[in-house]
């Protein structure tokens, strides 16, 4: 897939773009199998990177308080079904994590694309959360968020207590 330099950006309000990806397991998922219910979705750019695990691990210790809230939560990176499993099983991840290595799904949802590095341009993932409603509308698009961080400030934007 050739490099976006302006990618897409997805509005509030509007339906998710559905997909169906293998998860960790190597089952397909298909993101319209979650309405009904609340999820978040987050974009991630390999798993066990530091920055990775520890956005990973943040959900996974909050995962009582979002599952409590009527949320689903659900990571893509374009890591193998293989590699996910080895990350989910180490860090004990409740959350599904789905394989995107095409950047088909990221392309939908303009996670892909230039973005600086150290002040460079370099092509990669665009970490960004989706916070889709239970018909699937997004409530909140989330672009360019860091790692560290990110989950206490989602917490704090759907007015959810964090884990103690």
């Amino acid at each position: 897939m050739p490099l976006v330099t302006d990618p897409i950006r997805l509005a509030e309000g509007s339906l998710a773009p559905d997909f169906t990806l293998p998860d960790q397991d190597g089952h397909p998922f298909r993101l319209s199998s979650t309405r009904g219910s609340k999820t978040i979705v987050y974009f991630y750019g390999e798993a066990g990177t530091p920055a990775c695990t520890s956005q990973a691990c943040d959900f996974r210790d909050n995962s009582a308080v979002f599952a409590a809230a009527g949320y689903r939560v659900i990571g893509i990176s374009r890591d193998a079904p293989a590699v996910n499993a080895g990350f989910a099983r180490t860090q004990r991840l409740p959350q599904v994590i789905l394989s995107d290595p095409t950047r088909e799904v990221h392309g939908l949802y303009g996670t892909y694309g230039e973005k600086l590095l150290y002040g460079r341009p370099v092509a990669g993932v665009i970490r960004a959360t989706f916070v889709l409603d239970e018909g699937g509308r997004i409530d909140q698009a989330l672009y360019n968020v860091k790692a560290t961080g990110h989950v206490s400030m989602l917490l704090k934007r759907l007015k959810l207590s964090p884990a103690s």
